[in-house]
């Protein structure tokens, strides 16, 4: 009986959220909130995924807080509160005495561009907010968002460790620039982690002011993307760069009370859309990489997010179509296939990928289609890694 009436509490709470004004984009309240109502009435297909969750946000209480300033290396700026990475791709020339300047291997990730650099720290922030926002959410441990916070300050609002709001010196090339437009695919991640510092807005250790420090922060960032040499160029980039740039445009304008500027990167997104992606479903950009699966899928989920943001503004990517029928659902069904095991992918993949897992997260979102039986191919993949995942609590 007290399982049933916290049931229908936690249910009346998801309606409520619908009800509200949206504040978060990537993620769904009334999902969210369905999912807790779910974990607290017993439901025991989700606790794999809750276990593991809360194995990873453990794990993300014993590390951090990470800085800008951590890193060995100074950038051309001399401040090393500007953020500094290089392109993972470049590699010493064997014809040139000191390597310089760097030529380029499409796939091969140079392990010098993981060294001294901001890059790893960041993913490390970002991943470790994400994962004890949510783990803060479904338990209600204080412990998780007390460091989410701790993270949160330390790279974006603390005076002495915080990065400057630019990425001037993103992803370098040795010999040759200090710093490209495409470096800003670095900060991609960053508006999934924006929804996830929602979840913290209920916990005593995320005040108002880290609220409104953070909403300055993405302010001055935004206008960096939109008024930069760096932004500009990133903006004609024709691949998945170009479709990433126009999520974080979105989703930042958003956060800080900028819609119509949302909107324009959306409808800028619409119209990458009917250029990247062919009417069976094909992204020739990405297939022509070394990695044509994994920057296929990356892709993808980039329109999917624009998608998710779209409906804040009154644009209906997930169902738009061209007149030859280029779609998101599309591609999506041009890539649901290889879930399955025993199908072989045929264009380039240098390194190994784990096909099914990649797909999980977009199978699951691809359920706002009508008639779609994207769970059919979900039925392919191992059970016990499809229930520890993420998606699960997400999706």
């Amino acid at each position: 009986m007290k399982k049933l009436i916290l049931l229908t509490c936690c249910l009346m709470a998801a309606t409520r959220v619908g009800a509200a004004e949206k504040k978060m984009y990537l993620l769904h309240e009334v999902k969210l909130a369905a999912t807790k109502a779910r974990l607290a009435a017993g439901d025991q297909t989700l606790q794999p995924a809750l276990d593991k969750l809360v194995s990873e946000a453990d794990k993300a209480l014993q590390s951090g807080p990470f800085s800008v300033m951590q890193k060995k290396l100074v950038p051309p700026s001399g401040d090393k509160h500007d953020y500094m990475s290089m392109g993972p791709y470049w590699w010493p020339d064997p014809k040139k005495a000191d390597g310089k300047p760097y030529i380029r291997r499409d796939g091969e990730v140079n392990p010098e561009s993981r060294d001294g650099i901001d890059s790893p720290a960041f993913g490390k922030m970002r991943s470790g907010v994400e994962t004890l926002a949510l783990a803060y959410y479904f338990t209600g441990q204080e412990k998780y968002a007390a460091h989410a916070a701790k993270l949160l300050r330390a790279w974006f609002l603390d005076a002495a460790t915080k990065m400057n709001p630019n990425l001037e010196f993103g992803q370098a090339i040795p010999g040759l620039v200090s710093g490209r437009g495409i470096g800003i695919i670095d900060t991609a991640g960053l508006p999934q982690m924006l929804d996830h510092t929602l979840l913290l807005e209920t916990s005593p250790s995320w005040t108002k002011a880290d609220v409104e420090g953070l909403k300055k922060w993405f302010d001055s960032y935004l206008n960096w993307l939109l008024t930069s040499k760096n932004g500009k160029d990133e903006a004609k980039a024709s691949n998945n760069h170009g479709t990433w740039y126009d999520v974080q445009v979105a989703a930042f304008a958003l956060f800080v009370g900028k819609p119509e500027i949302a909107k324009k990167a959306i409808e800028s997104g619409q119209k990458r859309l009917v250029q990247q992606i062919e009417p069976d479903g094909k992204q020739p950009e990405e297939l022509a990489r070394t990695k044509g699966f994994s920057y296929s899928a990356m892709n993808l989920s980039a329109f999917f997010n624009l998608a998710d943001l779209g409906q804040a503004v009154g644009i209906n990517l997930w169902h738009f179509a061209s007149d030859d029928n280029r779609s998101l659902r599309r591609a999506l069904d041009f890539l649901a296939p290889f879930a399955d095991p025993n199908q072989k992918w045929e264009h380039q993949q240098i390194h190994e990928v784990d096909y099914q897992m990649t797909l999980l997260p977009l199978l699951k979102r691809g359920a706002v289609f009508e008639g779609a039986h994207y769970e059919n191919f979900v039925e392919k993949m191992p059970p016990t890694k499809v229930a520890e995942h993420r998606a699960q609590l997400i999706y």
